[in-house]
């Protein structure tokens, strides 16, 4: 066995990266993680440089072995870890030995959890990634979910500390900001009144694709069909049915429901973290209150990443070319 051998998987559990850029002018959809910040905490915890390739799952994980020695972390949120029954933490890394069994069990704070493993996972790139669009069927392993019993590639591992993050990367609190949306004057003031005063429910119906909430029917005076335009992450569509869908890493390029907001990146983990079930309020911002704020979050995830501290009594790993 080579790599990583997936004995159990939690449903979606994909290859993800940080996706691909600059084709969504070809129609190409950019995929990668759902909560970009976690997935990279958990790289730099294992050594890894920010974009290398790891598993998202949604809810549970699933059980893992290797072949070789490794560091792996999980992050996302809450859930149980345990290597051979033993009680590991998440937003740590820690060493997974040959023969040993790594469970991670469900996720209770949050929906996407990640696992990387020092080396990073090595798929073949598509077009500049390895990210899994799930919808078109590239990157990842074939471009499909991973089921029990795939065994991935799985790059160096290079001599490095086991470290942890002590001093939590906080998530937003408050209602969730919104710039309007290009389809804005599609919608009265009342319509508008609705959707930013009344709260909304996240529903049961969601993936990688889109988020659907529950709440007020929002009417598009203008009418719900729109000449097709392009779409961001966070583009907050609104069909005839009035049910508000927001477009997450696995939308489509473009849509042809008008948009009455987008969120702000500041937000956008926040929400594909919110459990289903789980109430919200939208509130608006300007474009350039929402440039400040996804700059700062920026800042402060630097500075999380920058302080993680290496863990005390412990070694590294090295499984570099011509080890012996």
């Amino acid at each position: 066995m080579t790599g990583i051998l997936i004995k159990q998987a939690g449903p979606m559990l994909t290859v993800q990266d940080l996706g691909r850029i600059g084709m969504l002018h070809l129609g190409v959809s950019g995929s990668g993680p759902m909560d970009g910040p976690s997935m990279r905490i958990a790289n730099r915890l294992v050594g890894n440089d920010d974009g290398q390739a790891v598993l998202e799952f949604a809810h549970v994980g699933g059980h893992f072995e290797v072949a070789e020695p490794v560091r792996f972390a999980v992050t996302g949120g809450a859930v149980e870890i345990t290597v051979d029954g033993e009680r590991r933490h998440g937003w740590e890394s820690f060493s997974l030995l040959p023969g040993q069994v790594l469970k991670i069990g469900a996720m209770r704070d949050a929906v996407w959890g990640y696992l990387a493993l020092s080396g990073g996972i090595e798929t073949p790139p598509v077009l500049g990634s390895r990210s899994t669009h799930l919808r078109t069927g590239i990157g990842g392993l074939d471009g499909r979910r991973l089921s029990a019993g795939v065994r991935l590639p799985l790059g160096v591992t290079r001599s490095a500390p086991m470290m942890a993050l002590r001093r939590p990367f906080r998530r937003p609190l408050g209602p969730v900001r919104v710039v309007k949306g290009p389809q804005g004057d599609h919608f009265d003031a009342a319509a508008c009144r609705d959707f930013l005063e009344t709260g909304f429910v996240v529903s049961a119906n969601r993936d990688r694709m889109a988020q659907m909430l529950e709440g007020p029917a929002v009417r598009a005076v203008a009418g719900h069909d729109i000449v097709s335009d392009g779409t961001v992450s966070g583009s907050i569509q609104v069909p005839a049915s009035g049910r508000p869908i927001v477009l997450m890493a696995e939308r489509q390029t473009t849509g042809g429901y008008p948009k009455i907001a987008t969120v702000a990146s500041i937000d956008l983990p926040r929400l594909a973290q919110a459990m289903t079930g789980a109430s919200l309020r939208f509130k608006e911002i300007s474009q350039d209150e929402a440039e400040t704020l996804f700059i700062a979050q920026s800042q402060a995830l630097i500075a999380a990443l920058s302080g993680l501290e290496e863990k005390s009594g412990t070694a590294g790993l090295r499984r570099e070319p011509g080890d012996e």
